[in-house]
């Protein structure tokens, strides 16, 4: 018997089958969106993809994910350091609170959010002397891509953070290196590619993110009109062709970006590696 086979036995057998699952799951669904949007031709698709409200709806989604999964990324690495680096009371509450978004339904989140940041909530109330308005504005959006995309950088950059020596930080301050340069020269190029995975991934679904953003969007067309319910609106108008070709410009604009992603952080740990040798 080969090394091969004694390492990993059954090879052509697991690839089969994982290669049948990703075709049910994955490329045959995907491939079916892609085929019901070109039914409507190359005319119907443009005069789909024109539409101002349709542009509207695509700039905001991808706006607000990206500004909150960028916020995402600075806060949710101070919160991965506070809980890995210091101890407190409420530790351990604090560690398990930054996994409710993942456990709460998103309309749940929505009402939430919404009931908190109108004009007659808690916060709402007090920000409404101050000219500020959250709900119902893309900035309501925002907040609820934040909330929701969170737990996404805190889970990624925690373990990373865990297994960092701090004998590094050690060596370079009796070197003579200041904190700000400790940081920035050795901390964050460690945490970068990690980083980098739970912004692709905060924003991600943050793109998709539909239950939570509804509530507080308000759906006012051109203003804060999201894409996902441009889709639902038109699959209740049995416009199918429409909404899978809404679907399919999200598809391929999130995928480049991912794929953009994906090379920096392949780069940024090719960097590290070297960097660690």
């Amino acid at each position: 018997m080969s090394q091969r086979s004694r390492v990993l036995p059954s090879f052509g057998l697991s690839l089969g089958f994982t290669l049948a699952y990703l075709s049910l799951i994955v490329l045959i669904p995907l491939s079916a969106v892609f085929i019901k949007s070109l039914g409507v031709g190359w005319d119907g698709l443009w005069e789909i993809l024109s539409s101002e409200r349709i542009l509207k709806s695509l700039q905001l989604s991808f706006t607000t994910a990206l500004i909150a999964a960028l916020i995402n990324v600075i806060f949710g690495f101070l919160l991965a350091w506070c809980l890995v680096r210091y101890s407190f009371p409420g530790k351990r509450i604090v560690d398990a609170l930054v996994d409710l978004p993942f456990a709460l339904p998103t309309a749940v989140a929505g009402i939430a959010l919404t009931s908190l940041y109108a004009s007659t909530g808690w916060i709402g109330q007090l920000l409404e002397p101050l000219g500020i308005k959250i709900a119902y504005t893309s900035l309501g959006i925002t907040l609820a891509l934040i909330f929701i995309g969170i737990p996404f950088v805190v889970r990624t950059v925690q373990p990373v953070l865990s297994d960092l020596e701090t004998e590094l930080e050690e060596a370079a301050s009796a070197l003579g290196a200041n904190r700000f340069q400790i940081v920035t020269k050795i901390i964050l190029p460690i945490l970068f590619p990690a980083l980098l995975t739970g912004f692709a991934l905060a924003f991600a679904r943050g793109v998709g993110e539909y239950g939570s953003v509804i509530f507080i969007a308000g759906n006012i067309p051109y203003e804060t009109e999201i894409a996902p319910l441009m889709i639902i609106t038109r699959l209740e108008e049995y416009d199918y062709a429409g909404a899978t070709t809404i679907a399919v410009v999200m598809l391929i604009i999130s995928f480049f970006i991912l794929f953009l992603i994906n090379l920096v952080q392949a780069w940024a740990s090719r960097r590290t590696g070297r960097t660690a040798r």
